[in-house]
């Protein structure tokens, strides 16, 4: 069941949305925490995601951006190991923490790489500082983005979860 919610939320992504709000890190950060194999939880997600960067890119932006992205796609996969630590007990503080750390994590790569690119911003310090400010108003929508998502995919699932349980239950 968790394959169906990295098919759902590469769909959402494609639909429009508020600039940075996408189910993408909450995928990962579900992902890393329910699928039983840790290489799956990340690669599937992963996979599923340079997927559909190229799409994006090729079909919605007409090849006008670049669609290689290391510091993005390294970022996401650090939400999914972030998601690793939820596999043992998951409850919603937890996974409330675990959205907030991986959104943090996300902002630090993904920016970072931006930095790194030399294109924006000088390669002193004082640049990569300026590049951190001036992403703090999409941090907002990201971080927000992911929480909202994050609290449903978990909810959806452990809902699923219990009403697949008492129904095998009941039908014993």
């Amino acid at each position: 069941m968790p394959y169906v919610y990295v098919l759902a939320a590469i769909l959402l992504r494609l639909l429009p949305h508020p600039w940075n709000v996408t189910p993408l890190g909450a995928m990962f950060l579900f992902s890393g925490a329910t699928f039983r194999s840790k290489r799956e939880s990340l690669a599937i997600p992963l996979d599923s995601l340079l997927l559909s960067d190229y799409a994006v890119i090729h079909f919605l932006y007409g090849g006008k951006y670049s669609w290689f992205s290391p510091y993005t796609w390294g970022g996401f996969a650090l939400v999914g190991l972030i998601g690793w630590t939820l596999r043992r007990k998951i409850t919603w503080g937890r996974v409330a923490g675990a959205s907030m750390a991986g959104s943090v994590a996300f902002f630090i790569v993904s920016n970072f790489g931006v930095w790194v690119g030399g294109k924006l911003y000088p390669l002193t310090l004082d640049g990569l500082v300026a590049c951190y400010v001036a992403a703090l108003p999409f941090f907002r929508n990201s971080f927000l983005g992911d929480l909202a998502y994050t609290a449903l995919m978990f909810g959806s699932y452990q809902l699923l979860r219990h009403r697949q349980v008492a129904m095998t239950a009941g039908v014993r």
